[in-house]
């Protein structure tokens, strides 16, 4: 039993991760049509840069928050290469998405090396029954939950918010009552760059993070966020939590490196299967 429980929270700790870069995806597509390729680099970049802040002396805080503001910033330029001018197709935006990330090897390569780097989190941990729970997964939860809830305030309860959500329902109509999408789009990609910042300072201390760790970042969060629907940030929680789990329980009950696949696959099998419902759908409206 210890061992089930030891999963489940493991899980549900990295599931958390995948759940804010999910959300960044869903946020972007929703407001711009574009998958952003480029989703895990934010979290490579948030995680090299707090390991040097902290490394140079910042304390704790002041380096995670300064890395996520930072991720932020890349997440604004990736948008504004990704959007380019006006008319702009989603399609020629993923290339962009993805040369950025491309080019960002280089970058991360050059300034912090080709080896992994990591920082510590919280000491000590939380007896809970018969689990030791370490208090830097307390933190991801606490962080993960007060982030959904302000980013769902934010969309609700802000004019730049609603202004958000009606880009990603009609951008046609947003235009039309005079609601920049471009510059929505922009802002679309600066929340998508924090999230992704807040999701590589918090597993850094648990996973190190490399040049190319991106790549399955990108996977795991692109997965959730499929598994959430692609339909509102929030609803990326639960898909993220979910393929968490999964993907612990396939490492401790079968081999770790099978979990690595479990994402990719498990996106495939729901595109797949929308790909052929779509069909049924039109057949049955005609």
């Amino acid at each position: 039993m210890s061992a089930f429980l030891s999963y489940l929270v493991h899980g549900v700790i990295v599931g958390c991760g995948f759940a804010l870069l999910a959300s960044g995806l869903i946020l972007i597509y929703r407001v711009t049509r574009v998958v952003n390729l480029a989703q895990g680099m934010f979290a490579v970049v948030a995680g090299f840069l707090a390991s040097s802040l902290l490394d140079a002396g910042l304390p704790h805080g002041v380096s995670e928050l300064l890395a996520i503001l930072v991720a932020a910033a890349v997440g604004a330029c990736t948008g504004y290469i990704a959007l380019g001018r006006r008319g702009t197709s989603p399609q020629a935006s993923l290339i962009a998405t993805l040369g950025v990330g491309i080019f960002a090897y280089a970058l991360e390569i050059l300034i912090w090396g080709d080896q992994p780097r990591s920082f510590s989190g919280l000491s000590g941990a939380l007896q809970l029954g018969e689990v030791n729970v370490p208090w830097q997964y307390v933190l991801i939860v606490a962080v993960t939950l007060a982030t959904f809830a302000a980013l769902e305030g934010f969309l609700e309860r802000t004019d730049w918010g609603k202004a958000l959500s009606a880009c990603a329902s009609n951008p046609y109509a947003a235009g039309l009552v005079g609601i920049g999408v471009k510059r929505m789009g922009l802002l679309g990609f600066t929340l998508g760059g924090g999230l992704g910042g807040i999701c590589g300072v918090l597993l850094t201390p648990l996973r190190p993070v490399s040049y190319d760790s991106d790549v399955l970042l990108f996977v795991n969060g692109f997965s959730a966020a499929i598994l959430a629907g692609m339909k509102r940030p929030v609803l990326a929680l639960a898909g993220g939590v979910a393929l968490g789990v999964a993907e612990a329980f396939v490492a401790g009950y079968s081999k770790a490196s099978y979990q690595s696949s479990l994402a990719l696959l498990l996106a495939l099998g729901i595109l797949i299967a929308q790909a052929y419902r779509r069909p049924t759908l039109h057949a049955a409206e005609h």
